[in-house]
């Protein structure tokens, strides 16, 4: 069985998770051991946007409207809810979510067509460099949060991690309020995906990004600060490290960014005056 907490495989989303009986091999044994587990499943979504685009995301199953609505606003292709004027999945046209919006014409990178993959997102995609940085949206300064804060809702998100404590396979998202509440959680194979299917809920939803934080349990690159930036989240807490030019675009950004946030410890690398008792 994968690390972590044993979880009724009922209650999972059941076209997540998918069983498995690989060979384990371990030192103090004389022959492999045959055993049961369950590994994550990555399957393509359609996301279909009509006089737009055909985007095909390689991501885990369920949150499916939510993926599609979060991708099309992180990417600029909407603003709000409100530029959608119809949105579907149905169960027989599996894979599909099929969207209209109000203004095509305007969307951003109209009419591409893009393989995204659930590893690295748009990585290679555009080009690196200035270039990224101008013309990214710069967020508020209303949130403030104490360090015990921070390590809470990591502990939050940890817990509501049901899909990788039976497979050990996905990333997470979770945004918090100013009060540390978690108001949206997804899990996915991709890092972007599960930021994206995050957002995806609020704006379908109708709660308010700006002025919250993300919660992400891998490291942070570029897109996950611009997606982060796009919605208006102040500060973004990631278990593990930041690029470089992920740390560039919070600066810009005016996003608290603050890696390794485990065990009683936290590394801010940009805006530290949203945490509280943070000097410098």
């Amino acid at each position: 069985m994968a690390d972590g907490k044993a979880v009724d495989p009922d209650i999972l989303p059941q076209q997540a998770i998918r069983p498995v009986q690989p060979l384990r091999f371990r030192a103090e044994d004389t022959a492999p051991v045959r055993e049961s587990d369950y590994v994550v499943v990555e399957d393509v979504l359609v996301v279909d946007i009509k006089g737009v685009g055909c985007y095909s995301l390689l991501c885990t199953p369920g949150d499916s409207i939510a993926l599609a609505v979060g991708f099309a606003f992180t990417e600029g292709i909407i603003s709000s809810r409100n530029d959608i004027s119809v949105l579907h999945y149905r169960d027989d046209d599996r894979g599909v979510v099929r969207m209209q919006i109000a203004n095509p014409e305007g969307a951003q990178d109209a009419q591409r067509n893009l393989i995204i993959t659930s590893s690295c997102g748009m990585c290679g995609s555009r080009e690196v460099g200035e270039g990224l940085l101008s013309g990214m949206s710069t967020v508020g300064e209303t949130l403030r949060a104490p360090t015990s804060l921070l390590l809470s809702v990591v502990e939050q998100m940890r817990g509501r991690q049901r899909i990788f404590s039976r497979t050990g396979g996905t990333h997470a998202a979770a945004i918090f309020s100013g009060a540390g509440e978690i108001i949206a959680f997804s899990e996915d194979i991709g890092r972007h995906n599960a930021l994206d299917k995050a957002i995806g809920k609020c704006l379908l939803e109708g709660i308010p990004t700006a002025s919250c934080g993300v919660v992400l349990s891998g490291r942070v690159s570029f897109e996950l600060v611009a997606k982060s930036a796009r919605a208006g989240l102040e500060l973004i807490a990631a278990v593990s490290a930041p690029s470089s030019l992920a740390i560039d675009a919070a600066q810009r950004c005016n996003i608290t960014l603050c890696g390794f946030v485990r065990d009683d410890r936290i590394t801010v690398y940009t805006h530290s005056g949203r945490i509280q008792g943070c000097q410098g």
